[in-house]
Order: structure tokens, then C-alpha cells, then sequence
């Protein structure tokens, strides 16, 4: 009897936590909606200069935001401004959780099949990029070899078209820095790109030339999910025309294609950002903000890990075949998961299903808690079943109830055999929060992405990022060798 109780308070104190955490995320959901009935949600691209980008105060700035800014303000709403990644952009208008999209997208029969486009808002076409030495003068050149493409652009588009005809391979990345350095480091002799975007490259410094000419001209459009978002689709059609007839379109174009734009970026920039020092000085306040984001994100998510693991290791350890059931399941499911397969399905898929809005840094809690809870309920469960099972039949032949015998002589011992395992969930949460980067959440690893996409300093950049996360996980090694040595005593 008292073990059939044992089992229903476990099992009614895992759904209560569960219910309780998805309960907060509606109210906070309800909140959102109630104090935004005219503000938009606007996804967009992070490494897509001159149409998106951070500029030297990290500000996002660009045709696109110009644009969607303006549009807004003559239309009588608001926007914000949710910079993911192209991909991630794309995912988050199909599964509703941001209203629309402005990020340099080409309107093509295939998207209008799963999206509703605006009038077309810029004209640009495609041309291929090679280092200044290269020997490739053009597509007959690129028999046998490989090129770059970012994934889901019209770049990529036309390069696959072609690759059979000239008969070169694609190799595809999710941003432009890392498509340029493919190209840079000699992985890769081309790769393909919008021409205004490679341009504007080029003039501010990328070690590229362009050897083709722009493909039949392709039309960007600011795009919602098909059948939804009609109304806001017509502001943005309306506010194009009217910025177009009041002459503020030209203005906005002018400002970051023209040569004077160029200039007038190169004055703006306080430090030179080709060296170390200069990348330190002109974004240490973005790397710090990102390194908060990335350890507060870390902190949330172990609380709730460790709630949901300690949960379900122990009722993998409870006398009841049900039980040990569930638990190996439940363990079994989100530790064979990956990380950004389970973080994807949750900000992406799930409201997708639900037509419910999950906010990123919810969904990348929620991805935590569930990837890292689960290894925690494994070495709970593994840690408690390592204590010898004499002690427990010695004390339950003292009378001891298995509840109390759990509390009073296993656990003790046990949760010294989990500490070392709990410290070192503790620093590989840490690592994993950089995934997350993939649904738009702002922690250090987006924060480098931002950063590069500005000064395509990738190699610097990323060495400053992975030095941040040894010294921090230093910091956390010493701290767990610290807590093992007093428990030993």
C-alpha cells in the first residue's frame, strides 16, 4: 500500500512541476499578446549585409530593418526585430512563431507555394566569387571542384541548378562567414551570392572578386506565412508605396549601396577590427551581455534539469515495474534526442501543432530541461542503485518504510557518488547552450555570429568565444574538484 502511494506521489509531483512550468510559459505567452496587439514580429537574416547586419554600435541596421522601420512608422505599428538566421527564419514563419520575414529572400514559384510575398522590394541577381589569384575565370572552369552556397538563398538555388551542366559540387553552410572562408581557405575555389550582398562585401573588405556576370535579375520580398497575415502583408505593400512616391525608398537604398555609404562606414569605425585588441575593445560590452545570457540560460536551465531529473531517477528506483518503466523511457527518449533536433521540434514544431507562440529562451529552457534532466535522472538513478542493497534490507528488517530507509540510509551516501556527475552536467549544459544559438537565442555563440557578420573576422572572433567558454568551464572544474574533496572528508 505504502508503495502504491510512494508511486502516486512521485508520479503526481512530476506532472505538477511539468503542468506548473507549461502553465507559466502560457501566462507568459497571454502577456505578450495582451500588451502587443499591434507590434509584429519580424524575422531576419544575421550575416546578410547591406540588407541586415550589426553595425559598430551592434546595432542592427540595413536596407531590410530600414525599410520594415519606416514601413511601420507610416503605416501606424510596431515591429520587433528578431534576427535568427535565414533558416531559422524561415522555420519560425511556417510554424507562426513570428508574424513575417524580411531577410533578403527571393520570390520564387517554389516559396510561394508555403509563403504570401509583398510587392518586391529590391532587384538584385546572382554572381559567382573566387579569391584575387585564383585561375577560375568562370563556370567552365569549375568542372571537378566544389563550391560554397549559403543554405536555402537563391545562390544556393542557382548553383544546384547548374552543378550537373558544369559539373562542380556544392557544399552548403548556414551564414556567409563561413561560406567566404570556405572560399578563402581554398576548401572551396567559388561560391555564389546575391550580387548587391557580395558587393557590398567586397568595398568593405572581403578578400573576393566577383568573375560573373548577375543572373536573370531575382526579386526580394517580405514574406508572412501563406493564408495568414493578410492585413499585415497589405501594410507593408502600402508603406513600400507610399516610401517609394515620398522619395525615403531611394533614400534608404542610397544609404548603404552608395560609394558615399561605404565611406562613411569606414569613418564611423572608432578601432580597426583586424586585430585582437580592436575586436576586445569595440565589443566587450557584446560579449559580455552574451556570456550573461549564456550562463543565466545555463543556471534556469540545470534548476528545471535537475528538478525533472531527480523526478524521474527516482522513479526509476522505486520498488514498482510501472515505474522503472516510465523512467527508463522517458531517459531513453531525451538523451538519444540531439540537442538541436529536440530544440528545433519545440520552438518550431510544437507551436506549429498547437498554433500556440513559444517565446526562444522558454523553448531553449525547455530543451535543456529535457536533454540534460534526462542524464541527470540517469546517474540519480545510477548513484542510488550503486549504494550496496544490503542497507537497504538491513534496513528494512529494522522496520525502516521504504520511504524513510530511501531518505535516513541510501541517499546520503548515494548523492556523494552524483555530486562529481552533477558538476560536470553543470559544464556540459554550459557547452550546449550554444546550440541553442539555432532558434535565435542571443547567449555568446550568436553573439560571435553578429559580431562576424560585421567585420568577418570569423577566425579571431570565434578563438575570443572558445577562450570565454575554457575559462569558464576552468572556473567550474576547479569549483567541482573543490566541492569532491570536502565531501570526501
Amino acid at each position: 500500500m505504502k508503495r502504491k502511494l510512494n508511486l502516486k506521489k512521485m508520479l503526481a509531483l512530476l506532472a505538477m512541476v511539468t503542468t506548473v512550468f507549461f502553465a507559466g510559459l502560457q501566462v507568459s505567452q497571454i502577456g505578450v499578446e495582451a500588451t502587443s496587439e499591434k507590434t509584429y514580429t519580424i524575422a531576419t537574416d544575421v550575416t546578410f549585409p547591406p540588407f541586415v547586419y550589426a553595425d559598430e554600435n551592434n546595432e542592427y541596421v540595413g536596407i531590410d530593418i530600414s525599410l520594415m522601420k519606416e514601413i511601420a512608422k507610416v503605416e501606424g505599428f510596431k515591429v520587433k526585430i528578431q534576427p535568427v538566421g535565414f533558416n531559422a527564419a524561415i522555420q519560425s514563419v511556417q510554424s507562426g512563431q513570428v508574424d513575417g520575414m524580411i531577410a533578403g529572400m527571393t520570390i520564387t514559384n517554389d516559396r510561394k507555394k508555403t509563403f504570401d510575398f509583398s510587392t518586391p522590394y529590391y532587384s538584385s541577381g546572382i554572381v559567382m566569387a573566387v579569391k584575387p589569384n585564383s585561375s577560375v575565370k568562370g563556370l567552365d572552369n569549375l568542372k571537378g571542384k566544389k563550391v560554397a552556397v549559403k543554405t536555402g538563398t537563391s545562390g544556393a538555388d542557382y548553383a544546384n541548378s547548374i552543378k550537373d551542366k558544369y559539373g562542380f559540387k556544392v557544399v552548403t553552410f548556414d551564414d556567409s562567414d563561413n561560406m567566404y572562408n570556405d572560399v578563402k581557405s581554398g576548401n572551396a575555389v567559388a561560391c555564389f551570392e546575391d550580387s548587391a550582398v557580395l558587393s557590398y562585401g567586397i568595398k568593405t573588405g572581403l578578400a573576393l572578386k566577383i568573375v560573373t556576370k548577375p543572373t536573370a535579375t531575382g526579386n526580394y520580398g517580405f514574406a508572412v506565412k501563406k493564408g495568414a497575415n493578410q492585413e499585415l502583408l497589405s501594410k507593408f505593400n502600402e508603406g513600400l508605396k507610399k516610401l517609394k512616391a515620398n522619395g525615403t525608398y531611394d533614400k534608404i537604398i542610397k544609404q548603404y549601396t552608395g560609394s558615399e555609404a561605404i565611406s562613411k562606414q569606414k569613418a564611423n569605425a572608432t578601432v580597426d577590427e583586424t586585430t585582437l585588441s580592436g575586436i576586445l575593445k569595440q565589443n566587450k560590452s557584446v560579449l559580455i551581455k552574451g556570456l550573461g545570457q549564456t550562463i543565466y540560460l545555463t543556471i534556469v536551465g540545470v534548476i528545471f534539469a535537475t528538478i525533472f531529473g531527480v523526478l524521474v531517477g527516482f522513479l526509476g528506483v522505486l520498488p514498482n515495474g510501472f515505474a522503472r518503466g516510465l523512467s527508463a523511457t522517458i531517459i531513453y527518449i531525451f538523451r538519444g534526442l540531439p540537442l538541436i533536433v529536440l530544440a528545433l521540434f519545440i520552438y518550431n514544431g510544437v507551436p506549429n501543432l498547437t498554433g500556440n507562440k513559444i517565446p526562444a529562451f522558454v523553448a531553449g529552457v525547455i530543451t535543456l530541461a529535457l536533454n540534460e534532466g534526462a542524464y541527470i535522472a540517469a546517474f540519480v538513478k545510477g548513484g542510488i542503485e550503486s549504494v550496496d542493497k544490503g542497507q537497504m534490507e538491513a534496513a528494512r528488517s529494522l522496520g525502516l518504510p521504504f520511504g524513510k530507509a530511501m531518505r535516513k540510509v541510501i541517499l546520503p551516501q548515494g548523492i556523494k557518488l552524483m555530486i562529481p556527475s552533477f558538476v560536470n552536467q553543470f559544464i556540459i549544459t554550459l557547452k550546449d547552450t550554444s546550440i541553442l544559438s539555432v532558434i535565435g537565442l542571443l547567449e555568446l555563440t550568436q553573439t560571435g555570429k553578429i559580431i562576424i557578420a560585421r567585420n568577418l573576422q570569423g577566425f579571431t572572433v570565434w578563438g575570443i568565444i572558445a577562450v570565454i567558454y575554457l575559462i569558464i568551464i576552468t572556473l567550474l572544474t576547479l569549483l567541482s574538484k573543490i566541492v569532491e574533496r570536502r565531501l570526501n572528508r
